[in-house]
């Protein structure tokens, strides 16, 4: 039996990726938390309460753990609801705090990457619009300009907003997040401020700090046509990508906004990312089927034979994000691989799902693409926005009601590929031997 290991890139990023809504808890003054209080938003009827607890100090621990893992960095975002709680109302010891926790990230030998936006605004931000109101590109850019004053002693690696194209998806034409609205003019206007608001942030940015490296966060899913003979299949298959995948990418490469029905310029927009994230989970299939108008008469599903994870959100297609690296190419940029990872509670898949996708990184590296950084999602089981606690993403276990962290097998496994800057036949066959043969073939 073979016996080798797959090295990455000397200087490698590898860490756990949060956000804060998910891990801080207590967080009452955004428009998240007034979403759980409503009916039959979040399964279960759960609601975010403590969260993690990082708000009230736990993640001092959490980043001890990773730094002892071998993690040399970790994503995180700030709560915009936190540091400006008010329109005329800037929180100085919120910033503080902020300041502290990357601040400790650097002590620990740890890069801070900073994201600015996940998913939740301030209920005064919602109570205007929100993201159809213009008026918020002059408002996320004042607040970046205030928290990247703030860090940049400490941070020079910034993501705008983390997934702008589930944002615009899932909160206005899906309405699983709010505002719960099922509008494509919406949607397209959403669109529209997002990559407005991302360039105005991208250039205050770099006005007050010349060495920031600054991106976009992009879920990347791969839709392939469930039927390679039929060109129709194909063809929804590729409006599928371009509208979800390519959108904000391209519109923050070309200054051009790509809608299925017209297009838009914002020469703003030109060249504002100096490198390109990308989630991945998950691919599907996608067939042609005029029953489904909505989502561009293209049926998505997972292949039969597909290995799904604990609520069936997850196929396991590792194959998948070398595709999205491969895709990630046309733009010319370095690529950070900013989440990754599968809901296992427990740990049955994780290590299968992070060794396959791992070997998939280790090929796009060998094939010179210019992957500089893998973060997991992610450190400590956390609230997962309209899945509740029923999902469990976390290297950590995490009981909800007594704060108490449980290692899972998985803490040891990726600790060791941190510490190896790689991963072995050895690791292979003491965490997941069913993939010897896959991954290190005779």
């Amino acid at each position: 039996m073979a016996e080798a290991t797959f090295h990455f890139p000397r200087g490698f990023l590898w860490g756990t990726a949060t956000s804060s809504h998910q891990v801080e808890g207590s967080n009452t003054n955004n428009n998240w938390w007034a979403w759980e209080s409503e009916p039959d938003r979040i399964s279960l009827g759960q609601k975010s309460g403590l969260a993690c607890d990082w708000w009230g100090g736990r993640w001092r621990e959490d980043f001890d753990r990773a730094a002892e893992a071998g993690q040399n960095s970790h994503r995180l975002s700030i709560e915009w609801s936190r540091v400006q709680p008010t329109p005329d109302i800037w929180d100085e010891s919120a910033m503080d705090r902020y300041r502290e926790i990357v601040r400790r990230l650097v002590e620990l030998g740890m890069t801070p990457m900073v994201t600015l936006h996940h998913f939740t605004d301030p209920l005064w931000v919602a109570d205007q619009g929100g993201w159809e109101n213009e008026a918020i590109v002059g408002l996320f850019e004042k607040y970046a300009s205030r928290v990247v004053e703030a860090l940049q002693e400490y941070v020079n690696l910034w993501i705008t907003i983390n997934e702008p194209n589930v944002l615009a998806v899932s909160a206005y034409l899906l309405g699983v997040y709010p505002p719960g609205k099922n509008d494509l003019l919406a949607s397209m206007r959403v669109m529209t401020n997002l990559v407005h608001a991302h360039a105005a942030a991208y250039h205050a940015i770099h006005k007050q700090q010349s060495t920031a490296r600054v991106g976009l966060a992009v879920n990347y899913r791969g839709f392939l046509p469930a039927r390679k003979w039929f060109p129709l299949d194909h063809l929804v298959a590729k409006n599928h990508s371009n509208l979800f995948n390519d959108f904000f990418p391209q519109a923050c490469s070309s200054g051009v906004l790509n809608f299925p029905i017209r297009f838009k310029r914002l020469p703003l927009a030109k060249n504002t990312q100096d490198f390109l994230g990308i989630n991945y989970y998950t691919r599907e299939l996608v067939s042609f089927n005029l029953l489904y108008p909505g989502e561009l008469f293209g049926r998505r599903y997972f292949p039969p034979d597909a290995e799904l994870s604990e609520t069936g959100t997850i196929a396991n297609q590792p194959a998948g994000l070398f595709e999205a690296i491969k895709w990630g190419l046309q733009f010319n940029l370095p690529i950070i691989i900013t989440e990754n990872g599968v809901e296992d509670a427990d740990d049955s898949l994780r290590p299968r799902y992070l060794v396959q996708h791992l070997h998939q990184l280790w090929r796009a590296v060998n094939f010179n693409f210019p992957v500089k950084g893998f973060f997991h999602w992610t450190l400590v089981d956390n609230f997962e926005w309209e899945h509740g606690w029923t999902q469990r993403f976390g290297l950590w276990e995490l009981d909800i009601e007594t704060q108490a962290r449980s290692k899972r097998p998985s803490v040891d496994l990726y600790a060791e590929i941190c510490q190896e800057n790689g991963f072995s036949s050895e690791m292979v066959r003491r965490y997941a031997p069913e993939l010897i043969g896959e991954i290190f073939p005779d």
